[in-house]
This record gives structure tokens, C-alpha cells and sequence, in this order.
């Protein structure tokens, strides 16, 4: 099932059910079909919002993490949202614990799995070149851990996206600006319950990176996903969801 994409003013983004928000944060390729069990699971009991984020919008200077987590809080005034339980994938993530650390009064609960913000590999040192659809797809099924996650339409994605001069430049720059921004002192200071929630197998922001988020949150709880990869909401939906629930439920009670 799709779900459809609404347009107001300067944002686009998905929203479903009533209830507490869920607010939820992609990674640098956010086609919103990479949460379509996400949203059926929690939208009957929960407003579940996916803002696409302008990662390849905006002027080149203003591509940075600091400007997303601004686009952010934009969208938060828009909807007019007090409180929200915070969801972040890979780059994601590192914009909800920047916005976190910035508006902790309108986070709830925080959740990352994937998350940059302490270490992660790129997609590679150089892009491949534009005929280069094999090697494209062979870098997209190695972010998961079952290469036939890496559907064709992840793989059409993603070779888009490095097939255009300026999207790469954006990406290249977006990810300068993750790097720069490390977060591993003010880790200490988010006080939110965080739920951290990592594939066993992810190359890109390996488990170690999960068992640090846990040692430097103070109150963290980790789960790791055996046989999976960088996108557990993908890849392993039913283990994904379940935990995000109970630590939800938990943090209500």
C-alpha cells in the first residue's frame, strides 16, 4: 500500500492516523515506500508524520545538518506539534539527536537505528561512473544483509541520484558537514528515553556504533537485529515494530 504525499507551503510529507505524534526522519534516500509497515503498524493508534526532508533543495551553502535540523523545526511550528516521539535513520537519526539536544521539550521519546552522529562509512570514496549500473547496484545490496531487499526501484533510486552532478555535489557536501558535526560529547546531555534499535550486519554504521550510542545516552536501551542490515525498518519490519511498540507502551506507562 501507498500512501499519499500532501503538499503545503514549502513541505511535503506523509501523514496517517491520530493520536501522539510520531515524527519520523529519513536517511538520504527517503522514498517514503521504505516505511509502509512503519505507518500501517502504528497509524491506528498513533499520527505517525514522515517530512521528506530538502536534502537536494537547498543552496549549496545551506546544505548542512544544521540547516536540516532547522527544516525541522519549521515543520514542527507548521503542524503546531508540542510533543512527539522522534524517529531517525542513518543521517536521520543524526538530525533528531541535534534537534533533540535543541527542543527537548518537544521530544517525547527518541529512536535511532542507523544512526550517524559517531562513526560511519560512506557509499564509497568516489562515485561510480554514469554507466556504471552494476556497481550501483551492488553498493545499494550492501546496505542490507538479504541483497534482494535491493530492489529495483531502491537501485533506479539511488542511480538517479549519483547520476546527477548537482545531487551528488549536495550529497557529497551534506556528508562533510555529518562528519564535522560529531556528536560523541553531547550525547550525555539528551535525557529523553531513547530507543536504539541496530542491524547485527549493517556495514554502514556497524553494531559497535549502536553499543556506543547506549554507553554515552544515559537512559538508552539497545536491541540488535541478527541477520540484518542498515535499514531495519525494511528489512526487518515485524522485529522492528515490536520493539519500537513495547518501548512505546513502556515509556507511556
Amino acid at each position: 500500500m501507498s500512501y499519499p504525499i500532501i503538499s503545503e507551503e514549502s513541505f511535503s510529507y506523509c501523514e496517517q492516523g491520530k493520536g501522539e505524534n510520531i515524527v519520523l526522519l529519513h536517511g538520504l534516500f527517503g522514498a517514503l515506500s521504505n516505511f509502509n509497515d512503519l505507518i500501517r503498524n502504528f497509524s491506528p493508534h498513533y499520527r505517525v508524520l514522515i517530512p521528506l526532508l530538502p536534502l537536494f533543495e537547498m543552496e549549496m551553502d545551506k546544505t548542512t545538518i544544521t540547516a536540516m535540523v532547522d527544516f525541522v523545526e519549521t515543520f514542527v511550528q507548521h503542524k503546531n506539534l508540542k510533543k512527539m516521539h522522534l524517529i531517525g535513520n542513518s543521517l536521520g537519526g543524526h538530525v533528531a539527536q541535534i534537534y533533540t539536544l535543541q527542543h527537548p521539550e518537544k521530544v517525547s521519546t527518541l529512536t535511532l537505528t542507523g544512526s550517524s552522529g559517531l562513526f560511519e562509512n560512506s557509499l564509497g570514496e568516489t562515485y561510480p561512473r554514469k554507466s556504471d549500473y552494476a556497481f550501483v547496484k551492488k553498493k545499494t545490496e550492501e546496505t542490507f544483509y538479504d541483497p534482494a531487499m535491493a530492489t529495483q526501484e531502491l537501485v533506479d533510486e539511488v542511480y538517479e541520484i549519483v547520476n546527477n552532478r548537482d545531487k551528488v555535489i549536495r550529497m557529497v557536501v551534506m556528508a562533510k558537514s555529518a562528519l564535522r558535526h560529531n556528536l560523541r560529547e553531547e550525547l550525555p546531555n539528551i535525557q529523553q528515553p531513547t530507543c536504539l534499535i541496530w542491524g547485527k550486519n549493517d556495514n554502514i554504521t556497524p553494531a559497535f556504533v549502536g553499543e556506543e550510542f547506549h554507553q554515552r545516552l544515559p537512559d538508552s536501551e539497545l536491541h540488535i537485529i541478527e541477520n540484518c542490515g542498515h535499514a531495519p525498518m525494511m528489512e526487518k519490519p515485524r522485529e522492528f515494530n515490536s520493539i519500537l511498540e513495547r518501548f512505546l507502551k513502556n515509556e507511556k506507562a
